[in-house]
């Protein structure tokens, strides 16, 4: 997935995102342990989705949180 499909999306709907990546790679996480992945790489780029999603959010959160900040200093 890529950062420029994660920024339009809405935090609702990143948070979905979020928490379906997270069950993936905790179903992918519990297989591991029976049995061999087909494909290992998908944990690595589970972690990486996970890793985009959350920063976007941030930078929402932080962009959210900045503007009125700048109006109460003026």
């Amino acid at each position: 997935m890529r950062a420029s499909e994660l920024r339009e999306m809405t935090r609702d709907e990143l948070l979905r995102k979020l928490a379906e990546l997270k069950d993936e790679q905790f179903k992918l996480r519990l297989r591991r342990s029976a049995e061999a992945l087909p494909n290992p790489l998908r944990l690595r780029l589970l972690r990486r989705d996970i890793a985009r999603c959350l920063t976007v959010l941030r930078a929402k959160e932080i962009a959210g949180e900045a503007k009125p900040a700048a109006k109460n200093n003026a």
